[in-house]
């Protein structure tokens, strides 16, 4: 998409709120590769499609700045829901709580510290929806890991599955981060349990629904 269409979109889509523009400069300015932040575009998406599945239990792998955790937090309309995101860089946890504690959907959303593989055991129940966007090398861990806790009719989705186009030429592109993302959108598309569509959007956006039977 080229520079001018992306801001036509973002002229015709809804406001990015104050607060989420405010986190989008400090991740620029404070932290290191800004370009991870969800952004204006995704995050609106991530919000409707929130108040579409209307969950009442979400999961985030992977928080960095928190700006996708604010986003789905916005789309949250039961009383009781709640969302739970696991970073596992402890540095960032002093950024993370600021910026929480100042949004106005913060006290919905629960931030755990530390490797998702050892923390999801320590949350208990299920989860209608989880977005992965973690560690690229291990997503197909990841993948089966959340299965395991995700409600029938449950979503979720996977950030990053089209890598900057990588994923058509692994034999060019073999590091360790492209050919896990690889290995993940091929876990997904033979898997019978589930029915799923990749969006173009970004570096790719891959929606996962688990079947009810």
């Amino acid at each position: 998409m080229s520079e001018e269409l992306e801001h036509y979109v973002e002229a015709h889509i809804d406001a990015e709120p104050e607060h989420l523009s405010k986190l989008y400069r400090d991740t620029h300015l404070r932290l290191l590769y800004p370009r991870m932040c969800s952004g204006h575009v995704q995050g609106r998406l991530l919000k409707m499609l929130v108040r579409m599945i209307n969950p009442r239990r979400v999961l985030e792998l992977g928080t960095y700045s928190g700006y996708a955790a604010q986003c789905m937090a916005e789309g949250l309309t039961r009383p009781d829901a709640e969302l739970h995101t696991i970073e596992i860089d402890d540095e960032l946890e002093d950024f993370l709580r600021e910026h929480f504690a100042a949004s106005p959907v913060g006290e919905r959303i629960t931030l755990h510290v530390g490797d998702a593989r050892k923390v999801l055991a320590e949350i208990g129940g299920d989860f209608d929806l989880v977005f992965i966007d973690a560690n690229k090398r291990i997503y197909v861990e990841y993948y089966e890991l959340v299965m395991e806790r995700l409600a029938p009719g449950g979503f979720i989705i996977a950030d990053n599955t089209l890598w900057d186009g990588k994923v058509t030429d692994t034999t060019a592109h073999h590091d360790a981060q492209t050919l896990g993302i690889a290995a993940f959108n091929d876990v997904v598309a033979r898997d019978p349990r589930v029915e799923r569509v990749m969006i173009p959007l970004r570096d790719g956006l891959t929606l996962i629904h688990r079947l009810a039977t």
